[in-house]
């Protein structure tokens, strides 16, 4: 069993809390993954369920028993951190099985365990092999395997993916969530990468400023977030926000507003729109817009475009066939508003 229980855990340092009460319940088996810029309190939270921080306040449980006093090596959590942090002067079998050798394991249980590891992480050729000689996947390969060995209740990733180049960190991610579904161990997991947060994550925590702004299934949040921060964070590009236009406000904006809310009340004070759902077309009616920038990706174009009367450009996401919008080139907006999100002037969506 891997269920973890938070119940109104706080973090100071000094008179600095980080951490300001975070009520959460993560389920057993689930792959739970905390997101938010840096400095959130993400990963605070989570050397805190490992033990290396103090619980200033509140209670954290492990499969019912209270652990806040638990010995970090008594929880039944592993954790795999950013740096791959292996011996160098022992090969990667020496370095899966330390943690079972510390622990009394037989030598003979110990390598059957690591063999084990080293066969559902593919790198049985890698056992004899030292850290040098290996690339920066293969080690980060190994200090999974490391926290495997151990059998945790509870496997504890600290953005095990951001040394990595791009190519590196897809097939990582492919290997972390096919370990998952072998596993059926609860892991819980930090980044402030949407992309891995999107497609790793069962569930997705978004912490801001030491609280979780919202928990959820990845599409979810995406679609229906609690408030204007975690519509803002999730996503790429950034979803737009367009705010309600002022007397006098420039034609361009107050069209996209009438577009999108035509009969809003009062209380809405932005309209957040994603850029899927913004189509630009080189002629014919909608918005007028400029071209700011085109980014070409093969199979789609991001366009960044600028509405009069708002200060913050507008994303489109338009097929391969908008490859010739270039940069300085009039285009029409027409924007989808079954989409639309409605939030009052604290942020807050509006149902």
């Amino acid at each position: 069993m891997g269920l973890v229980s938070l119940s109104g855990i706080r973090k100071r340092f000094g008179s600095n809390e980080v951490i300001a009460g975070v009520d959460l319940e993560i389920r057993d088996g689930e792959f739970l993954v905390f997101v938010g810029p840096s400095g959130c309190g993400k990963s605070t939270m989570l050397r805190m369920i490992a033990g290396l921080e103090t619980i200033s306040d509140g209670e954290l449980r492990i499969d019912g028993v209270r652990a806040n006093e638990v010995r970090p090596a008594d929880r039944g959590a592993a954790m795999v951190f950013q740096s791959y942090a292996l011996y160098p002067h022992m090969t990667v079998a020496e370095n899966m099985g330390f943690a079972l050798k510390m622990a009394g394991v037989g030598r003979a249980q110990r390598d059957e365990q690591v063999r084990r590891t080293a066969e559902v992480l593919r790198i049985t050729e890698l056992l004899g092999r030292y850290p040098k000689e290996l690339s920066g996947g293969q080690r980060q390969r190994v200090a999974i395997g490391r926290a495997i060995v151990r059998k945790p209740k509870v496997f504890l990733f600290d953005e095990p993916l951001s040394n990595l180049d791009a190519a590196l960190r897809v097939s990582m991610r492919i290997e972390l969530s096919r370990l998952h579904r072998e596993l059926g161990t609860t892991m819980i997991y930090v980044t402030h990468d949407q992309v891995e947060a999107m497609t790793l994550g069962d569930r997705i925590a978004v912490f801001n400023r030491g609280r979780v702004e919202q928990v959820g299934a990845p599409m979810d949040l995406y679609q229906r977030p609690v408030n204007e921060f975690v519509a803002g964070f999730l996503g790429a590009p950034r979803i737009n926000l367009i705010p309600r236009p002022r007397d006098g406000a420039a034609a361009p904006h107050r069209a996209l507003w009438d577009c999108l809310a035509p009969a809003a009340p009062p209380a809405v004070h932005h309209v957040g729109l994603r850029a899927e759902h913004v189509h630009a077309s080189p002629a014919g009616e909608g918005v007028a817009a400029t071209v700011e920038l085109a980014e070409h990706l093969g199979d789609e174009s991001i366009l960044h475009l600028r509405v009069d009367g708002l200060d913050e450009l507008v994303h489109a996401k338009a097929g391969a066939g908008h490859g010739h919008l270039g940069t300085g080139q009039r285009v029409a907006l027409q924007p989808d508003a079954a989409w639309a999100l409605r939030f009052d002037a604290t942020g807050r969506r509006l149902d």
